[in-house]
């Protein structure tokens, strides 16, 4: 089907919940004027439709294919990335000195948001690329920032993020990839690396004439753990006097996954040093690797939380565009025995309703989280901690509904859903590797109840909730949500609760936290939607009506419920040992 980005309600909400506005009336972001934000929200809205959506489908079902080394993109896929960057829209947010826009994070957001809508799989490819830049930028050096920002920025080359090795998972302080400094020769200052990488998107393709791999490894002599590690900037093709893409660096790409989706985001399986001549330059100095590539993985994790927002537009979209049309069976109760389009159906307009609904709950507290990282970037007081406790809430939430919302998409397409032809399985297929890499959604809960929760001293999470209740003045459900998620957060810092009695509640926490601060950012948008609609006929204002009033009378109290599993404790959980779980 067809996509059409959501450009009014995208607007909307970076004008009341992103305060884009406000932001504009700063030096460092003048230049995102109201007409400049509606401008790019709209351009980027035709160039995903025209550009990105078309091939969406092929590259479900073609896919990136592996070959001796290489990878190519399906058709159409090289012309489109050429299309991107030739729009500018690589480099929205770059640093101005090295060639980019300046403009707030929040609009590098959207332009994520649209194309990944459109389709989510090739979108990957700048998202990675965008986190590249932000590490080098902030920490490397003004000759790698030269060498390798101005590229980066507008796209004419990618980055990626090199973390996991097969042994290792999810701890990155087992890696094993070494780095060995370099005396003599060309190469001198630099380091030799040596080490294999699992699960690195786009750690090899066609689309750009080289790709710069951010990579960590261990000096030698390193302490073990995550202490012991650095960043390694590790060019595919080593840079030329001109600082072009030269000769080749000892880089190989050994495979690519064969995934449950995202098929046209090549996984790569990345050997570094096979031929013991690949050359990397450290970044942000020995042992600096954590903090370095931390500054990658923050906003990357709310990247993958627009994933959810990504994914649920588009399957909702498709979902209400075959209720329309299907027409089957007559509506119960209408006193007709005439067939209708199943939208007319009360349980099809559940499911329709609740996935707008949850869509756009996503949406408000993606750019929620993304203006909170623009106003820590201009200093504002108390900014930096609320951005903090937001990423694990957009990230695991976010993608959460993207897969609830995929999976109600192909429940209204009925047995036709289950059918590849129709495409709704794609989505429910792309959606879920969203809660799994970027750090699990468990580990998103097990990071807001370990660090998160006690973050100035707790005060940072009072602040949060406190907004919300001051926001959710006249609305029951919320306030007594919020009032659950206060009382669920005193009671793991109260000293009652052990660390194992918090991780094992840390989810249903998230959840109820996460749906308390998209309730306070529902009611903002009800409030806002009511004054403007007045005594006009305006669709988009009444259909905001509805889908915040349905979020705080049927989402909210769900949350609410999960107060008891949340204090539940640990105990339950460790009742059989690990023998017995397992027989």
């Amino acid at each position: 089907m067809d996509f059409t980005a959501p450009s009014r309600e995208q607007n909307f909400v970076l004008k009341h919940i992103a305060n884009i506005n406000r932001l504009a009336e700063h030096d460092r972001f003048a230049s995102a004027s109201e007409d400049m934000v509606e401008a790019i929200v709209e351009g980027i809205g035709q160039f995903a439709a025209g550009e990105f959506a078309p091939i969406n489908r092929l590259g479900d079902t073609v896919g990136a294919q592996w070959n001796n080394g290489s990878v190519s993109m399906p058709e159409g896929f090289a012309r489109a990335y050429g299309e991107f960057v030739a729009g500018g829209w690589a480099s929205i947010d770059g640093a101005e000195d090295f060639g980019g826009q300046g403009l707030p994070y929040s609009l590098s957001a959207l332009i994520l948001e649209t194309c990944g809508a459109a389709n989510f799989a090739f979108t990957l490819c700048p998202m990675l690329s965008f986190g590249a830049v932000e590490a080098i930028h902030a920490h490397g050096s003004e000759e790698q920032k030269s060498a390798y920002l101005p590229k980066l920025i507008s796209g004419e080359w990618t980055g990626t993020m090199n973390l996991t090795e097969a042994q290792a998972g999810s701890d990155v302080g087992a890696l094993r990839a070494t780095a060995e400094p370099i005396a003599d020769g060309p190469h001198a200052g630099k380091y030799r690396i040596k080490g294999q990488k699992i699960f690195i998107t786009f750690g090899e393709h066609d689309l750009t004439e080289n790709i710069v791999h951010l990579v960590l490894a261990r000096t030698p002599g390193a302490p073990e753990g995550t202490r012991g590690i650095s960043l390694f900037i590790v060019p595919k093709f080593h840079l030329d006097a001109e600082g072009n893409a030269g000769e080749p660096n000892d880089v190989t790409c050994v495979s690519i996954e064969h995934k449950l989706g995202i098929h046209a985001s090549p996984t790569c399986v990345m050997a570094y040093g096979e031929k013991d001549a690949c050359i990397g330059e450290m970044i942000g100095g020995e042992f600096g690797g954590m903090k370095a590539m931390f500054t990658m993985m923050n906003n990357a994790r709310i990247n993958v939380g627009s994933q959810g927002v990504q994914i649920a537009e588009r399957a909702t979209q498709q979902a209400i565009g075959f209720a329309a049309e299907r027409v089957q069976s007559a509506r119960a109760g209408s006193g007709s025995k005439e067939p209708v389009a199943i939208i007319e159906h009360p349980d099809v307009r559940r499911m329709l309703l609740r996935s707008k609904s949850l869509t756009q709950a996503a949406r408000a507290l993606l750019y929620y989280a993304t203006s909170h990282v623009d106003l820590a970037t201009l200093g504002i007081d108390g900014a930096k901690a609320r951005a903090e406790i937001l990423t694990p809430l957009i990230k695991a939430y976010g993608t959460d509904i993207g897969n609830e919302v995929a999976s109600i998409g192909v429940q209204v397409h009925g047995g036709m859903g289950f059918v590849e032809e129709t495409g709704a399985a794609q989505h429910l297929r792309d959606a879920r590797i969203a809660p799994i890499y970027e750090g699990t959604n468990g580990i998103q809960a097990a990071d807001l109840v370990g660090r998160k929760l006690g973050l100035d001293g707790g005060e940072a999470m009072m602040a949060l909730l406190a907004d919300i209740k001051t926001t959710a003045a006249g609305e029951e459900r919320l306030i007594a949500l919020v009032q659950s998620t206060q009382d669920v957060a005193e009671w793991m810092t109260n000293g009652d609760a052990s660390i194992d009695d918090r991780l094992a509640g840390s989810y249903p926490f998230l959840t109820m936290l996460a749906t308390a601060t998209c309730g306070m950012l529902m009611k903002i948008q009800h409030d806002v939607a009511g004054t403007e609609l007045g005594d006009r006929d305006d669709p988009f204002l009444k259909a905001k009506l509805v889908t915040t009033r349905y979020y705080l009378e049927h989402i909210v109290p769900e949350a609410t419920g999960l107060k008891a599993s949340a204090m539940a404790g640990s105990e339950i959980l460790y009742a059989l040992d690990g023998a017995q779980l397992a027989s």
